[in-house]
């Protein structure tokens, strides 16, 4: 993070490509469009943007008071979805004798283009605005160029004959891109998939991404692309079971399979007595939460199926694909990684979850509402990561 001496020497310059200055407390559509285009680093320096509030243009502190509310607003940029992928970015307050200001340090994303509301927003030098279609061109080949996460990875031998291409416009397109860019899109298809990471224009095929998320045949491609769902009769995987179920196709489709289908066969209503309250043996939330962290943070290289099992007395999610990245055991559930951003990103634009990095502790609250135990999270294995959510007693 910026230090003071640091920031005291960054004050006097003119706003760049690094470098934006407001004195508003309250225009969040500026401080999210600001943190967007840092994150997508059109000019390439590779280096942090700082957006600053509470200095003027020529760098002289207008003498606010920076209050624990503005501090959490910042921090919500991180989190709340409305920037997708979510902005690696830190938030600081510092004091002087004029008074204080507050700093929003992003770094560069890994995996452009970024999105505010649906917009790419960029900076270069002074000129701030919304990415045109080379613009765009230039993010999503740079990502090709640095990215290593699984999901942007082209799959060699695949190409545009695999993706079904009504499913991409119709189910998802409309959810990613603002309506207004949305109505001006003149853009081939290659592009239109490109921009959101579905597609690889360099090597001219779909992405890990574009396959499972509208692939014709996902399972082709990685063998271990589906979720089995076992209901056993007993405790164990010894019992005999009363039904089998194995979600498989493209996610954006199975995504609203999987949902519907927690709603109606998992989260049912149970009434003990006639004229009683009804009681839910799972919540529907934390269900759906711990299901769907397990479907983007799963190693799909693993020709495993994520185990979506219900006991008599519990259910059991496990996923191939241990803790990720900075996600260790000491510090799980507060640190977050995410093995699969454009899976993430895909899950938020569609309402699958509400914020990023929260699912578990959203969970964990559902569970706690409901009067159930609290969950418990499998999370030494190197290789896959596992939860069992206990029947309400």
């Amino acid at each position: 993070m910026i230090t003071k001496d640091q920031l005291e020497a960054l004050l006097p310059e003119m706003e760049n490509d690094r470098v934006e200055k407001t004195i508003s407390t309250t225009d969040t559509n500026k401080f999210g469009e600001a943190i967007c285009a840092f994150a997508n680093d059109l000019g390439a320096t590779s280096k942090p943007g700082y957006l600053i509030i509470g200095a003027r243009d020529d760098g002289k502190i207008e003498g606010l008071k920076i209050d624990e509310s503005l501090m959490q607003l910042l921090l919500g940029y991180r989190t709340d979805g409305r920037i997708v992928p979510p902005p690696a970015m830190m938030v600081n307050k510092f004091s002087f004798p004029e008074g204080d200001i507050a700093v929003v340090e992003v770094q560069p994303s890994p995996v452009p283009p970024v999105r505010w509301k649906g917009k790419v927003c960029i900076r270069i030098g002074q000129r701030k605005g919304t990415a045109n279609e080379a613009e765009e061109r230039i993010l999503s080949e740079k990502r090709s160029t640095f990215a290593r996460s699984f999901d942007t990875q082209p799959v060699f031998g695949a190409d545009l004959r695999e993706i079904g291409i009504d499913i991409f416009k119709l189910s998802y397109l409309p959810t990613a891109i603002d309506a207004e860019t949305l109505a001006a899109n003149g853009r081939q298809i290659k592009e239109q998939l490109s921009s959101l990471k579905f597609y690889d224009l360099k090597a001219d095929m779909p992405t890990n991404a574009g396959i499972l998320l509208f692939g014709k045949n996902p399972r082709f491609y990685l063998p271990g692309a589906y979720i089995q769902y076992v209901k056993f009769k007993g405790t164990d995987e010894t019992s005999d079971f009363e039904y089998e179920e194995r979600f498989e196709g493209d996610l954006t489709t199975q995504l609203r399979v999987i949902n519907d289908f927690i709603k109606s066969q998992i989260a049912k209503r149970v009434q003990h007595k006639l004229g009683e309250e009804y009681e839910f043996a799972y919540p529907n939330s934390a269900v759906q939460e711990l299901l769907f962290n397990a479907i983007i943070h799963k190693d799909y290289q693993s020709n495993a199926p994520i185990k979506f099992y219900e006991f008599e007395d519990r259910i059991e999610i496990i996923n191939p694909g241990g803790l990720y990245g900075n996600a260790r055991p000491e510090n799980f559930p507060n640190t977050n990684d995410y093995r699969n951003p454009t899976l993430a990103e895909v899950a938020k634009n569609l309402g699958y979850i509400n914020a990023f990095n929260v699912g578990v502790k959203r969970a964990k609250a559902a569970l706690d509402k409901n009067g159930s135990p609290p969950p418990k999270f499998l999370i030494d294995e190197p290789t896959s990561f596992g939860v069992i959510i206990y029947k309400k007693k």
